[in-house]
């Protein structure tokens, strides 16, 4: 699933792409990806004759500002990916909707698992009216919210395991899997670990290597395993560089101890049991 540092790529290419330029119209081929509203010819007649003015970003959903007020929404999921094309580029197979623009270039919406949603906003409506999870979202670890305190505060009185907290999106907006895995090993802490057991200065650091980690990935344009690609259909490059996530077996980089996997609340993750402790 993109998390935080892919989402982030995608909103920064989109900003160089698709801004101020003429909807001239859309095609959803398949009608369940439109989350809001429930009629698709009013989906795209909400978005047609507007322009988007700037693409923002709140833990893993991306929102679209258009000149004619309301907001297009997306949300990536598990597979999703947004495509810069011209109209004449033949159609993926998983291509689920497109939005043309009046230069000859199309936004198209490919999502080969299904579970991506897009949403119409339509002006003077809450935005968390339509987008209900933006309600439930933490804070971002680029916010000026996201101190030790607030972390501290969330973690101290939960009896679950670190790694598990991490993904809850109500603690830390936009952390998933790859960058809780690659956090809890660069501050030396096991993802089994219980929140309560944390002392305050393990949370300091924590917090510190999240942004730390973060900022790497988006530098290197996301982690490519498997479907994520950037708006011009590129890999990301962290996994290359990745101290543990993915990397079961082989040996740590800093220790040179076997890499090792475990499963928590149904989810892998990946650890050094030298390094972490």
């Amino acid at each position: 699933m993109p998390e935080l540092p892919e989402v982030e790529t995608v909103r920064r290419g989109l900003n160089q792409l698709t801004l101020n330029q003429n909807i001239t119209g859309g095609d959803v081929l398949l009608n369940r990806t439109i989350a809001y509203p429930f009629s698709v010819e009013e989906f795209i007649h909400g978005i047609k004759d507007s322009a988007i003015t700037s693409w923002h970003r709140r833990g893993k959903y991306l929102l679209a500002e258009l000149s004619s007020a309301g907001y297009l929404g997306v949300h990536l999921r598990m597979t999703g990916q947004l495509l810069w094309l011209h109209p004449d580029e033949p159609l993926h197979k998983h291509t689920r909707v497109r939005v043309f623009f009046g230069d000859q270039q199309e936004l198209r919406f490919v999502d080969q698992r299904t579970f991506g949603q897009m949403w119409w906003v339509p002006p003077k409506v809450a935005v968390e009216s339509v987008i209900t999870g933006l309600a439930k979202l933490a804070a971002d670890p680029f916010s000026p919210d996201f101190t030790v305190e607030y972390l501290a505060a969330k973690l101290q009185k939960r009896r679950r395991p670190i790694k598990t907290a991490l993904l809850d999106q109500s603690v830390v907006a936009g952390l998933g899997n790859i960058y809780a895995d690659e956090a809890l090993f660069k501050c030396g802490v096991l993802p089994e670990t219980l929140c309560t057991d944390l002392k305050l200065e393990q949370i300091e650091q924590l917090r510190k290597v999240i942004i730390e980690v973060l900022e790497t990935s988006i530098a290197a344009g996301g982690t490519t395993f498997s479907n994520f690609l950037n708006v011009q259909g590129i890999n990301g490059n962290y996994g290359g560089v990745a101290w543990v996530y993915n990397r079961t077996g082989e040996p740590c980089r800093v220790c040179s101890n076997v890499i090792q996997r475990t499963r928590l609340a149904g989810r892998s993750s990946h650890f050094c049991p030298q390094c972490q402790r």
